[in-house]
């Protein structure tokens, strides 16, 4: 399996990050990768993906919350333009990326001007793109509509929208469905998505530290509980895990170019 949306670098597992690392191998996890917050927290990304280069990958992007009230967005932008120009290490796609309208809505538009720039940075430097949305798929699927055609590829991390929102997504680019610790919650409605959607058009993730799977719920995520969506995927379409996790594999792969 590959958590292919892993915040590991995090200061919540400052204390036993390497055993969280041992757990994460024992489980089958066979690589993680890494998106990309902003500046305060980029270093330690790149740390640990210097000390663990083939397991740990990374990405660059600016997530949409580090621009809501932040008068150097623009500066942070530049950065993320920088290291897809001249990366410090191989980089394996632009990300985490997108819209929250979660919080507030007064800085949509700086949010979708940080958006396109990066889908644009995307396509130059043919990067897969990690795609966070929240409380706004209907203003992302304007988004991803104006590059219909283009080559755009790339996950909707943490997918949570119904199967006819993915449809209208799946018209404008290569894209596949991010399934993490949600699709175990009763009562979530993620389940009936994820039966409406073929395996091939899914990757899995954690978003570790957060979102944790039953039955480890209310407790902090870490990559060795991939297995536990592994596990639901493969409940939902009727198939073995062994199934889901080779056509899961594969596709995140594909994808990110790993």
């Amino acid at each position: 399996m590959i958590d292919t949306h892993s915040h590991i670098y995090a200061e919540e597992f400052d204390a036993d990050r390497d055993e969280v690392l041992v757990r994460a191998r024992e489980a089958g996890v066979e690589m993680l990768l890494l998106p990309d917050i902003d500046s305060e927290s980029r270093a330690r990304m790149f740390d640990l993906a210097t000390a663990h280069p083939d397991y740990c990958r990374p990405m660059a992007g600016l997530h949409p919350t580090s621009v809501n009230d932040n008068p150097h967005w623009r500066e942070e932008l530049d950065m993320v333009e920088g290291l897809l120009r001249e990366p410090p290490m191989a980089l394996c796609g632009v990300g985490e990326i997108g819209l929250d309208l979660y919080w507030s809505m007064d800085f949509y538009r700086e949010q979708r001007e940080v958006l396109h720039a990066q889908l644009e940075l995307a396509l130059k430097y043919d990067k897969a793109v990690a795609i966070h949305t929240r409380s706004a798929y209907d203003e992302m699927l304007d988004a991803v509509a104006t590059y219909r055609g283009r080559g755009l590829r790339g996950v909707f991390h943490a997918y949570a929208s119904d199967a006819d929102m993915a449809r209208k997504l799946l018209k404008h680019g290569d894209f596949v469905f991010g399934i993490g610790g949600v699709v175990t919650f009763k009562n979530s409605g993620l389940d009936m998505v994820v039966a409406e959607l073929p395996t091939e058009l899914l990757i899995l993730e954690t978003d570790c530290p957060y979102l944790t799977p039953v039955p480890h719920r209310g407790k902090r995520n870490e990559s060795a509980y991939v297995e536990h969506v592994c596990r639901k995927v493969a409940d939902i379409h009727n198939i073995t895990t062994a199934r889901v996790d080779e056509i899961t594999t594969a596709t995140a792969r594909r994808i990110f170019g790993v």
